[in-house]
């Protein structure tokens, strides 16, 4: 198999402009697709054409029997698929570096003018001038690692997840009219120069059926991470709508959020307060000399008492 490393140092780029939901996603895409191809897959299908055998001396017969159990090779089909699934990631990916540095070039101008700013700055003006330190001092130690999420860079990667999808959509669709979801181990073959109806045997087909199914159930895996990414974006841009046209929406899910933090903290004091109770009354009960055997003696005493004195 060829050398993934110049597609996987770019998707681990990608990996730091994603999401959450995205992350999970190139994760998913390295370690059950690529690393899969590269270790096992390979040694499975290596042999489709060697071990291809059919009943017949007939020459050429078993070359294009072979070129129609197998119109295209599994193996290169999941490669290509890897390829065309991760190439929109590359789109988005420099989009989003040429945001960063359109950003970075901005903080740049933006300290030279507060430099200037400080310099010109009358010394009596000390409020003001503690202001401009205090952003120039912001802008020197924080440093951007990613663009934020927003604008054309949101609709870019919006555009790159459908994108995706959409080829994710297109391979599952082509494995499954080329192949189905499983191999027979007998295929029989009736094509030119073929005398006859042959009969040809796969090797390993019960093996092979079930990387064929695995392969699919992790783009369908994928694939529902993709639409789970883009209604997560869509649920964000809906609420952040909903919060910058009702301002006071925003408090009152503050003071709910705060109410609710309040009282988890109450009720974890609580409950560590109930264990050193229930053993401060355990130990009042030992220590009380009126156990409820004594209340019950000393009742009986006193009314033994009471009967002498009537007597």
């Amino acid at each position: 198999m060829g050398d993934w490393n110049f597609l996987g140092g770019i998707l681990e780029e990608v990996h730091i402009h994603s999401t959450m939901v995205g992350k999970i996603w190139l994760t998913i895409l390295f370690i059950f697709r690529m690393l899969v191809l590269c270790v096992a897959a390979e040694d499975v299908w290596n042999d489709e054409q060697s071990d291809f055998i059919c009943n017949t001396e007939q020459p050429g017969c078993r070359n294009v029997c072979y070129d129609r159990a197998f119109p295209v090779s599994l193996i290169r089909y999941w490669v290509l698929q890897v390829i065309f699934v991760s190439s929109p990631s590359l789109v988005y990916m420099g989009h989003a570096i040429y945001q960063l540095r359109a950003l970075e070039k901005e903080r740049h101008c933006k300290r030279v003018a507060l430099r200037s700013e400080l310099e010109t700055m009358e010394a009596e003006l000390a409020e003001a001038r503690r202001r401009v330190e205090r952003e120039l001092r912001q802008l020197e130690q924080g440093k951007l690692n990613k663009a934020p999420l927003q604008g054309p860079l949101l609709q870019t990667y919006l555009a790159h997840i459908v994108t995706r999808s959409v080829v994710e959509v297109g391979f599952m669709t082509g494995q499954y009219l080329l192949y189905g979801h499983h191999l027979e181990p007998l295929y029989k073959c009736e094509r030119e120069p073929c005398p006859n109806v042959v009969d040809c045997f796969i090797s390993r087909p019960t093996e092979k059926s079930g990387f064929m199914v695995f392969m699919q159930g992790i783009a369908a895996t994928s694939l529902f991470l993709s639409l789970l990414e883009i209604l997560h974006l869509a649920y964000k841009k809906l609420k952040k709508g909903l919060l910058d046209y009702y301002p006071h929406l925003k408090d009152d899910l503050g003071d709910y959020y705060g109410a609710k933090k309040n009282s988890v903290v109450h009720q974890g004091r609580k409950s560590r307060r109930r264990p050193a109770d229930s053993l401060r009354s355990w130990r009042n009960r030992a220590t009380d000399p009126q156990t409820p055997r004594q209340r019950t003696s000393l009742a009986s005493s006193s009314r033994r008492a009471a009967s002498d004195l009537q007597i």
